[in-house]
């Protein structure tokens, strides 16, 4: 395995873990620390960022944030959006499409 796979694979695991925990901590915060939630741009930023597959699953099995259409269909399309970029890019590194 490649050096850059290895840095891509551990960034994946690092970004997911901080989506977990924020959700996590939103879920709480909503009961507890009213004043102290994570802003939904901060949370879909992480989404963004590398984190919506960890952060999907997380919120469908705490049940955080399942009604809220920003996430629930939101974070689906990150999800594929980000899944194309990656297969493009495996794609280009492989030879098989060029610019």
């Amino acid at each position: 395995m490649s050096d850059t796979v290895k840095i891509a694979l551990l960034y994946f695991a690092v970004i997911s873990g901080i989506s977990v925990l924020l959700t996590i901590y939103d879920k709480i915060a909503s009961k507890k620390l009213k004043k102290h939630r994570i802003a939904e741009k901060t949370l879909m930023c992480v989404g963004i960022a590398g984190g919506a597959v960890a952060e999907l699953i997380t919120m469908k099995l705490i049940r955080h944030k399942t009604r809220h259409k920003k996430f629930m269909i939101g974070l689906p399309v990150i999800i594929v959006l980000q899944a194309i970029l990656i297969i493009v890019i495996l794609l280009y590194l492989t030879g098989e499409i060029r610019c």
